[in-house]
């Protein structure tokens, strides 16, 4: 939600999250909405069962503290991250909107927290006891054999709830507090953990997670044990997976796995005899992995940061079988953001050299001394962690859902941005930033931590020849749409071979999942920074299946270009359109991986000399390609509304300090089409053509563009194109599909420096005030004005 307006008079959501469970029983017993503008997860194609995956625990200044006034830490590695927690240290905590729509939009799960710390141990049994009324109850008649701790599903349902309206997927539960009840209370909340999971999956998907944190044991007492043993194993088997402490010795990992491994299958289930239990696997348990620096050697192995590779090491997804929960993640921001010199740039390199590793040999990377070893930790062997790795070599890339299911959109947005563009065209500046992680998209997961250039085609011989040199870089000066785009820099090198005349070279951008036998269209839009004398630069979009092996065999795919009439956007953008599919003729199984790329072919008449040049990549879509016999649709918005805020009261949870809040509706309408000559009811004709299932064709906004206008004196509107930008909508902060809140503290002149400083008030005094919404479709498309709405306030 980039936006004009006061930061000053800006709130923070509300209903956030949860300090007591009184407070979540106050919100259950209200009229809630449900926030229809969060994605919904489409897990990703399943990787190797025998390896690791990885968990990020996001724990950054407290939580909560996004702002669209500044710039802000944002995660970017998701193609490595099975699962995304949210944390912070409310009683409940609840993803923001924007996080659980940049996480689903990668196929990641996203969980909240239900933690209990100190002076928690009331709340904790009443977890479990669930709400007690008011009026005078009891039992008809005393029991004459003692029971446990009475049971309530009361919570369970309500955190169900909770997950299902506000669109995550489950909890970690972290009981960082004493359990007073002894095992009679630890029992209970085992088995309340079930009914917990039973609730989740039941109103949330089979891909819910309720996910137990390493802290009380079975009497109890809060005594991390850094591992699986039994002092935590019933937990664990009542839960959906094991997020250890992070203080663990180098030989926890391997005694973990082996205790896994020493377990009955009674209590780890099996699928045909015990199918009434949850089946457990070794990637089930997460050791934690402290992200940040402990200069006192209180933390993880190998100290954290730059040193986190140490402790991933010993946990070995790829051999081990083990999974990652990397806690904290967000000190590559909080430890660097008060040094001289640091900007989001600087931050962007120092991030991208701990998940992606070096752009280029010279950096530097200043590995953590080790801590002094624990009580009872040997040395760890020679050789086993000596050079650092960076964190994705440690897990498989997944690409993101396939686009059948969820259109694939990148306008290489980090969240965060300085500017905004719309179709090439700079509409808002804010040197001090803005950040909303619901216009977070990829950032091209096969370009970090530089891009891997190949040759390309049968007739280049690269005898003689040098492959040139790549680097890419996140530009947030230029865009076609957001507020960023993805620079693809080469330098080719000057050469006296005969085959330089003509170069053609191959690199992939986006991996994707496709599936066999079906088609799909993609996009493009590009623009070259650079014009070199005597050369041409040719760019073409492609895509590429995955390299063969002795198992599979992985047809090439086919790819039509597909002209448009737009192919020249202005302000130097062009577009790209080819249409693909995967032959039904494949071996193996139906979802492949595939590399969504650019083709660029050099002719140059001087090929002794270094040729540099860059490119802009702005914008990357694949989406299902409707059948040719489909008439197309034409994608409109249909009206607007006002509703001006009233104090202290509005249909919408988390409403800031607003003058009121627009709301609108998407439509669509087909071309004209001559009834056919039906001439008897049995005619095997249809009236028109067959139309697929909504999902496929009908429209979706990713965002709207918001405009202002002031009416003049004479009391007529001025045109369209003198319209300010206001914002954009998305659900950021509100959550609500169709909405954008209009700031208070908005400035509107005819003085575009003045008018994106945010700095003044809304003017509407002299009469009218008329606002536009322009969509945004999930295929990446701005609509034209013709199909774009206003409101008069």
């Amino acid at each position: 939600m980039p936006i004009l307006g006061d930061s000053k008079k800006f709130s923070p959501p509300k209903q956030s999250y949860f300090e007591s469970l009184e407070e979540l029983d106050e919100w259950a017993g209200t009229s809630s909405p449900v926030f229809d503008n969060t994605l919904q997860l489409y897990p990703r194609a399943n990787g190797n069962e025998q390896r690791g995956r990885l968990l990020v625990c996001h724990d950054y200044k407290g939580g909560y503290t996004e702002s669209p006034f500044s710039l802000s830490y944002t995660f970017n590695f998701w193609s490595s991250c099975e699962t995304f927690v949210y944390f912070s240290h409310h009683r409940v905590t609840i993803p923001p909107p924007g996080w659980i729509n940049a996480s689903h939009r990668q196929g990641v799960k996203i969980l909240g927290t239900l933690i209990f710390e100190g002076g928690g141990e009331q709340d904790s049994l009443r977890l479990l006891v669930g709400k007690l009324p008011k009026s005078r109850t009891g039992p008809v008649s005393q029991p004459t054999t003692p029971t446990s701790l009475p049971l309530s599903p009361h919570y369970a349902r309500i955190l169900a709830d909770l997950a299902k309206k506000r669109g995550f997927d489950g909890y970690l539960l972290n009981f960082e507090c004493p359990l007073v009840g002894g095992i009679e209370q630890t029992r209970a909340l085992a088995a309340w953990i079930t009914i917990l999971q039973a609730e989740l999956k039941y109103k949330i998907g089979d891909h819910a997670e309720a996910m137990w944190y390493d802290s009380v044991i079975i009497n109890g007492k809060l005594a991390w044990q850094d591992r699986l043993n039994s002092l935590n194993l019933p937990f664990f088997l009542s839960s959906s997976s094991l997020f250890s402490n992070y203080t663990w010795r180098n030989n926890y990992p391997s005694l973990t796995a082996q205790y896994f491994l020493s377990l009955d299958s009674t209590l780890t289930g099996d699928a045909h005899t015990y199918p009434h239990i949850h089946r457990k696997k070794l990637h089930d348990i997460y050791m934690g992995v402290a992200g940040w620096v402990d200069v006192w050697g209180r933390g993880s192995h190998g100290n954290g940061g730059f040193g986190s590779f140490k402790a991933i090491s010993h946990i070995a997804p790829s051999s081990l079988g083990l999974s990652v929960a990397l806690f904290g993640q967000a000190w590559t921001w909080e430890s660097e953001q008060d040094k001289p010199g640091w900007n989001w740039d600087s931050w962007w390199t120092y991030e991208r050299k701990l998940w992606a590793g070096k752009a280029d040999p010279a950096e530097e990377i200043t590995v953590p001394v080790m801590p002094p070893l624990k009580n009872g930790e040997s040395p760890c062997e020679v050789g086993v962690h000596d050079v650092f790795t960076p964190i994705v070599s440690y897990f498989q890339r997944t690409p993101p859902p396939d686009p059948l299911l969820l259109p694939f959109h990148t306008t290489f947005s980090p969240g965060v941005g300085r500017r905004w563009f719309v179709k090439g065209r700079e509409v808002f500046h804010r040197p001090e930033g803005w950040t909303d992680i619901d216009k977070q998209t990829s950032l091209g997961d096969m370009v970090w931590p530089k891009p891997i250039v190949s040759w390309e085609g049968e007739i280049m011989d690269p005898e003689g020849l040098d492959l040139p040199n790549a680097k890419s870089q996140i530009c947030m000066d230029n865009a076609w749409n957001g507020g960023s785009s993805l620079r693809l820099s080469l330098v080719a090198f000057g050469t006296e071979s005969e085959n330089a005349a003509f170069r053609c070279i191959w690199i992939p951008v986006q991996s994707l999942a496709t599936s066999v036998g079906r088609m799909y269209e993609a996009s493009a839009v590009y623009k070259l920074e650079t014009d070199v004398a005597g050369v041409d630069i040719d760019v073409a979009l492609s895509i590429k299946g995955s390299e063969s092996s002795p198992t599979t065999r992985y047809p090439k795919f086919d790819i039509e270009s597909l002209p448009s009439e737009d192919m020249d956007l202005g302000r130097g953008w062009s577009l790209l359109k080819i249409r693909f599919n995967l032959g039904n003729s494949i071996i193996g199984d139906v979802n492949r991986l595939s590399s969504m790329g650019l083709v660029i072919t050099i002719v140059s008449e001087e090929t002794t000399q270094p040729l540099a040049f860059s490119l802009l990549l702005g914008q990357l879509n694949v989406y299902p390609s409707i059948p040719s016999s489909i008439p197309p649709h034409v994608t409109s918005l249909l009206w607007a509304h006002f509703s001006p805020s009233e104090p202290e009261t509005t249909s919408l949870p988390n409403v800031p300090a607003s003058l009121g809040v627009l709301t609108w509706e998407i439509s669509t309408s087909f071309p004209s089409h001559a009834l056919p000559r039906i001439t008897s009811p049995d005619d095997p004709l249809a009236a028109w053509p067959a139309q697929p299932s909504a999902e496929a064709w009908f429209p979706k906004l990713l965002y709207a563009n918001v405009y202002a206008l002031e009416y003049q004196t004479d009391g007529t509107p001025s045109k369209v194109e003198d319209a300010i930008w206001i914002g954009t909508s998305g659900c950021g902060y509100e959550g609500m599909r169709n909405t954008f809140i209009v700031q208070s503290g908005i400035a509107l002149s005819s003085t575009p420096d003045t008018a994106t400083a945010g700095e003044g008030v809304l003017r509407i005094g002299n009469g009218k005030m008329r606002f536009y919404v322009q969509g945004v479709t999930e295929t990446g498309n701005v609509l034209d004005w013709t199909r774009c709405v206003y409101i008069d306030m």
